[in-house]
């Protein structure tokens, strides 16, 4: 893959592929990522979320903090089934996509505000395009960052 130096085995590839139809499938009614060429979306969504996956240890547990999309944790999941993700997500209808997308990953989806959420027992959070998440997590202690 490029730039990216990552090798990732044929069916690893076909899932993602699988993941990005039916993200399509899904995105003219929930606005799930911007509309792009399938090269954009393989570049900027799924090779960029997959960078993070050299900072995951084998067997990391990450919460994924306003999931829409699944971006950046379901190419993750996919790629590395040892890791173990609960998806927090605001949005049911989003919610409803990300249930389906996670199907056969190692997934829990919650559907609540990040903030009304109690602190999931992970090692890792991710987010992205997440309006002021610094700040909700500066201000939730359950997350002990005050």
């Amino acid at each position: 893959m490029g730039s990216f130096n990552l090798d990732l085995p044929a069916e690893t590839i076909t899932r993602l592929g699988e993941y990005y139809s039916l993200l399509t499938r899904w995105n003219d009614r929930l606005h799930l990522v911007a509309p792009c060429s399938p090269e954009e979306f393989a570049v900027r969504h799924v090779l960029e979320s997959l960078l993070l996956l050299k900072h995951l240890p084998s067997n990391a547990i990450v919460a994924d903090i306003g999931s829409g999309g699944g971006l950046p944790i379901i190419p993750c999941l996919i790629a590395r089934p040892d890791l173990e993700a609960t998806l927090i997500e605001t949005s049911q209808k989003k919610v409803v996509f990300l249930r389906e997308a996670s199907k056969q990953l190692n997934a829990t989806i919650i559907a609540r505000p990040f903030e009304d959420v109690s602190a999931p027992h992970v090692s890792f959070v991710t987010c992205r395009a997440l309006d002021q998440f610094m700040q909700k997590l500066r201000d939730d202690p359950a997350f002990g960052t005050r």
